[in-house]
């Protein structure tokens, strides 16, 4: 069977499906080309990260195809439904990049809280010839410790980020609208762990109590989760980080609230407008940001890999018994 992993996949992710036989072809294909180029090569399997899109137009010219793999979590970029209903398999890897979303968000944590990101710009820049006044520019910071983050989606990524929130010795607080209680098992290099129960809450008690909001919920059908209403019910120098998906946030919004210095500081992954973000988001100096890479480290990618190979194995044992 031929797997065409089109925004690519790691070695161990080939290696895994080589030895179950597959062939596995990792050239990009732009999207307009994409049709063809199945059809032409016989393709079964696609295997998609977030560039490629499958709609039902690709879906129908497609006839061959059996299995849509996404090699992370959120699956806005399939019409899963449709496909299914086509008799494709849909298949993601939910739990493969929890561990790496929540390490970003609190690299964008301390980043925002230390000022790292205007520093990192100004410092080359002005470092040698006027290192005393940024330094007084920069003294401010604070620190993570003792503070009230707020949670808003407690599935795989939310509870990831109250481990490490919880080894920092911060205070958890979450909502989730499916999650009634959070059983967070924190555990440590030695073999030794602690379980802590964590209730959620209505939105309103996060954006009343959370010195720090991180985002983990998928993308939104109906207009924006956080706008100017809900910048307004923050706390006075909050911090917002999302990781997410693009378009939870309110990006004029944002900026406002940045400007206005109701937030200190955001953290952004995602963007409404990708792969062409807004310049204002890209050039505001308290927005710490990356392109899209939460789930991008060698570990998370290895587990993603080797859990579609898993998957799409699986899939065509049962098909053949």
């Amino acid at each position: 069977m031929k797997i065409l992993a089109n925004d690519g996949i790691n070695q161990s992710g080939i290696d895994a499906l080589e030895k179950e036989g597959f062939d596995v072809i990792t050239t990009k294909v732009p999207q307009e080309f994409l049709a063809d180029f199945i059809n032409k090569e016989g393709i079964k399997t696609l295997l998609v990260r977030s560039a490629t899109k499958v709609r039902k137009e690709l879906i129908d010219i497609c006839p061959g195809l059996e299995i849509i793999g996404r090699g992370g979590v959120g699956m806005d970029n399939i019409d899963v439904d449709y496909a299914r209903s086509k008799g494709l398999h849909v298949i993601n890897t939910p739990s493969s990049s929890s561990e790496s979303v929540a390490e970003l968000v609190f690299a964008h944590l301390f980043t925002g809280a230390r000022f790292l990101q205007q520093s990192n710009r100004e410092m080359p820049l002005k470092g040698n010839t006027e290192f005393a006044k940024l330094k007084k520019s920069f003294e401010a910071g604070t620190e993570l410790r003792g503070k009230t983050i707020g949670i808003i989606g407690m599935g795989r990524i939310g509870q990831e980020v109250a481990k490490i929130a919880l080894g920092l010795g911060m205070k958890v607080i979450a909502a989730d609208n499916q999650v009634g209680r959070a059983s967070i098992k924190l555990k440590f290099y030695n073999g030794q762990f602690i379980n802590v129960d964590i209730e959620t809450e209505p939105l309103q008690g996060i954006f009343k109590h959370a010195d720090f909001i991180t985002l983990h919920v998928p993308a939104q059908k109906n207009g924006f989760m956080i706008g100017a209403q809900e910048f307004a019910l923050m706390k006075d120098g909050a911090a917002i980080i999302n990781c997410s998906r693009g378009g939870v946030i309110d990006e004029d919004a944002l900026l406002d609230a940045l400007d206005s210095e109701k937030i200190s500081f955001a953290g952004l992954d995602v963007f409404i407008n990708e792969p062409t973000p807004n310049e204002k988001i890209l050039n505001h100096p308290r927005i710490s940001l990356t392109p899209h890479t939460g789930a991008s480290t060698l570990e998370a990618q290895d587990r993603i890999g080797i859990s579609l190979a898993k998957q799409i194995a699986s899939i065509l044992q049962n098909q053949n018994h």
